[in-house]
């Protein structure tokens, strides 16, 4: 070990854990972090870059096929699955190799190993099973992260049963896929395999895919998936599912009617779960519910001096929510002034399928359910210049308020680049803006961004360009 005594270790190297090293390191606070596998966590080695990795590829491969619709024409296009996955697992280590260069700028020390709780304000680093150290800190956050959750029955083998990992290196590409979940992780692999044109089933138990986003996005987002050729089965479970010589085999039950369905692999896209397991939990006072660990709005858990963050703790599992979490946690812990628990309604959520889904705060619905009245404002891809030039005018963007207040109560942008401009609705509501604060603000021409204000112009009768 470096140094036996720190004033914080982390355990968990994920988006969370190496944010809140860096911002403790940054506050004066002696600071160790544990890792076992690779730098960086789930989010950069398996999960949020080379995902996007993988979906860029996809976006050339569609772009490729529509050459025509922009004035170009090219023979033979075609792709090679083992460089594009070459290619995504290379950003993945450039950037896990960031996070080693970021802990070294801020002398923060790397302990290798897996990190567990030994009594009190102490953490054993074992390495293959067996015990190679031990460290003392006055405060511990766990930051380990989650994992997919699988169901009865539906048990991944890795070969043909595949989760997201999987999903990631495939060593041949499939000709046809079965997507069982159609959260942003199933949609994703959904949107990545059909624009490299397999045949995609998603089957979803509830009553809409996307089921966190607003219902009004969701409909337009099934309709535009099925109109690139995606069956989607919803309010539809999988009773069945095995592993063939060919496949698998699955059986789909919808209402009262079942249907075989047949493809070359299966991606299970059912949720995570909090690794809690293995940590050194037994004999403290932390609480586990539904898979995950209980903290309070500090982050802190029953165990005195031991915190937990990120996926850990529960949804949304986001990387960038486990970022703000670690920032919050140790500034807590630090004793800065000001500083305020996480507010979830400001957490933007983003889906990275073609077309691009991004939220934040309240769903119309949801605001109603509320208690709130609420203005509702629209504004259609196809009334944008830019939307047009760019050969991207399917998508909305729809706003919601208080009708009292005028708050802004929730964003909603399906389409192109809505990951990009959701931030703007993001910092809206973390700056407590009004209507009459975006209606006066000047947005560029021509751009995407024009339609979040025209959304907000269409919620108070003053839409102009539709």
């Amino acid at each position: 070990m470096a140094d036996p005594k720190y004033d914080l270790v982390i355990i968990g190297s994920g988006p969370g854990g190496y944010v809140a090293a860096v911002r403790a390191s940054q506050l004066g606070l002696k600071t160790a972090i544990v890792e076992e596998k690779h730098l960086g966590g789930i989010c950069l080695n398996w999960g949020c870059i080379p995902t996007k990795a993988l979906l860029r590829c996809a976006e050339i491969h569609h772009l490729l096929h529509h050459l025509d619709e922009f004035g170009f024409s090219a023979k033979d296009v075609g792709f090679d699955i083992g460089k594009i996955v070459a290619r995504s697992r290379a950003v993945a280590d450039q950037l896990s190799k960031g996070v080693g260069y970021l802990m070294k700028k801020n002398k923060i020390d790397i302990l290798e190993g897996r990190g567990r709780l030994a009594g009190k304000g102490k953490v054993a680093i074992e390495q293959a099973k067996k015990k190679v150290g031990e460290v003392e800190a006055k405060h511990i956050i766990l930051a380990t992260g989650a994992r997919a959750r699988t169901l009865p029955g539906l048990e991944p083998d890795g070969k043909k049963i595949w989760t997201y990992m999987e999903a990631m290196v495939p060593e041949s590409f499939p000709k046809s896929l079965l997507v069982i979940g159609s959260g942003a992780i199933g949609i994703e692999f959904a949107s990545f395999y059909r624009n490299l044109g397999a045949e995609v089933t998603v089957v979803e138990i509830l009553d809409r895919i996307l089921p966190v986003e607003d219902a009004e996005i969701s409909k337009l987002a099934q309709k535009a998936f099925e109109k690139q050729g995606i069956r989607i089965r919803t309010q539809a479970s999988v009773e069945n599912l095995k592993a063939t010589q060919t496949g698998v085999t699955a059986t789909v039950k919808t209402g009262d009617r079942e249907e075989e369905v047949e493809a070359e692999r299966a991606i299970l896209a059912v949720g995570i779960t909090g690794n809690v397991e293995d940590i050194g939990l037994e004999g403290t006072k932390v609480k586990v519910e539904k898979g995950h660990v209980v903290v309070n709005e500090w982050l802190a858990t029953d165990e005195p001096g031991v915190y937990a963050i990120g996926d850990l703790v529960g949804p949304p599992w986001l990387a960038h929510k486990a970022s703000h979490e670690g920032v919050v946690c140790v500034e807590k812990i630090a004793g800065v002034k000001g500083v305020h628990p996480l507010d979830v309604t400001r957490v933007p959520g983003c889906t990275y399928s073609m077309p691009q889904v991004a939220s934040v705060g309240f769903t119309e619905e949801a605001a109603k359910k509320a208690g709130r009245e609420v203005r509702v404002g629209r504004f259609p891809y196809r009334g944008n210049g830019k939307a047009i030039a760019l050969g991207e005018a399917e998508g909305l963007v729809k706003t919601v308020f208080d009708k009292k207040t005028g708050e802004l109560l929730g964003a909603h942008i399906l389409g192109a680049e809505a990951t990009e401009m959701i931030q703007g609705y993001m910092i809206a509501r973390t700056l407590e803006t009004t209507e009459a604060d975006l209606i006066e603000a000047i947005f560029p021409h021509p751009t995407l961004s024009e339609m979040l204000h025209e959304s907000v112009l269409d919620a108070y009768d003053r839409v102009i360009h539709f």
